[in-house]
Formats: C-alpha cells, structure tokens, sequence
C-alpha cells in the first residue's frame, strides 16, 4: 500500500511539472510574440520609430511590456525580452525577463506601456547576471532620438549606455529617465529552451540547436534592424 501510494505520489508529482513546464513554454512564446509586436509596431511610426544609425550601434535590445496595476504609477506582470550582440556580429537567441516599477509619468487612464531600450556597450548587459539591473541607476538612461527627431538630436547621445523608447508623449531625446528593474526568469527560459542553462549562458552562447522556429522571426527582424 505504501509502495502505491509512493508511485501514486510520483506520478502526481511528474505530471504537476509537466503542466509547469508546458505552462512555462505557452508563456514563454506568448511573451517573445508579444515583444516582436511591440517592436515592429515602434518601427512603423516616425513618432517612434528608432534611427538606423542607433540600432547599427547597438550591442543589445530589450523589449518590455509592463501591464498597469495603479491609477498613476505601479505594475504587474511586467516581461520583456533581452537579445546580445554577440562577438561573432550576431544575435543571441531572446531571453525572456521580468520588468517592474515603471515610472515614465504614465497618464490616467493608461493600461499599458511599451518600451524599447538600446544598450550601446558591451558591458551593461552583464548588470542582470547577478540579478536586479536598475535602469537609470544602475546605468545611466535618457531618452533616444527618434527618425522624426533626425535633425535635431545631438549623436554625443549615442554614448549614453541606455537609450529609452517608450511611447510616453513629451519624452524628449537626451531627457534623463529612471524605467524601472529588470530581472531574470531563469525558470521559464530554461523550460523553453529545454537546457540547463540560465541568462548569461543562453544569451553569449551556443547551447540551444537548432533554434526554435518560435523565436525566429522576432530574430529574423531585429537581425534586420541591426545587421
């Protein structure tokens, strides 16, 4: 009887994990198609389209979605993803992370916002492998130039090691910003990607082959944005 019940334990046990980790997989895609979105749709707009010439200096992107929880400030379930330019001159596979405590000056109303940070050295990213990286205080963080801004924004910008795209109005190229934290899901990429690997080993190396053909196109476009 203890010998069944014991298997019967097992068997429970093995199945919750399972659930975990296809839970994981069905959140992990879902996130990276929603930055994909999120970043195409900034590229389709002068208002808050990212210059070429940024982006052909970037050593890294990420991508957040941060959901309201508060009238004026404060979130929940905020994610966004994070991809290297690797030594090579490609890009890494996407690595899901947690974003929190925005604080962009949202308007009442407001459900959401959407940004897109350009990392322009290789050592920034490095500040999530320990854990919490706090962007504007960690790393200094304004304001990017945009396409329609070209002829205005001054390019000694493009030494800042953050530059912030969001689609807050009034956020003016050089203006100094403090966005929030980013974290690590450790749990939810190595379930995805199926290794034993956390954040810095999936984004500076070459552990996941083949690439999963759900990540691609998120790859295929900022490959494109920035060759």
């Amino acid at each position: 009887m203890k010998k069944l019940l014991c298997l019967l334990l097992g068997l429970t046990a093995t199945a919750a994990l399972r659930a975990d980790a296809n839970s994981d997989r069905v959140t992990f895609v879902t996130r990276v198609e929603t930055c994909e979105a999120i970043i195409r749709e900034f590229q389709s707009d002068p208002a808050t389209a990212i210059p070429a010439e940024v982006l052909q200096r970037a050593k890294a992107i990420v991508i957040t979605n941060q959901l309201k929880a508060g009238f004026i400030v404060g979130f929940k379930a905020g994610y966004g993803t994070i991809m290297v330019k690797k030594s090579n001159g490609q890009w890494s596979i996407p690595v899901l992370v947690s974003a929190g405590d925005a604080s962009l000056g949202l308007q009442l109303g407001g459900s959401s916002v959407q940004s897109v940070y350009v990392i322009m050295n290789e050592q920034t990213p490095s500040l999530l492998f320990e854990g919490r990286f706090n962007i504007g205080v960690d790393a200094q963080a304004i304001a990017g130039p945009r396409v329609a801004e070209k002829e205005t924004w001054n390019r000694e910008l493009l030494n800042t090691p953050v530059l912030v795209y969001s689609k807050k109005k009034g956020l003016y190229a050089g203006a100094t910003v403090k966005t929030g934290y980013l974290t690590r899901s450790d749990a939810i990429n190595r379930a995805y990607y199926a290794v034993p690997y956390d954040l810095p080993e999936l984004l500076y190396g070459n552990f996941v082959n083949p690439v999963p053909a759900d990540v691609k196109p998120l790859m295929d476009y900022v490959t494109q944005l920035a060759p």
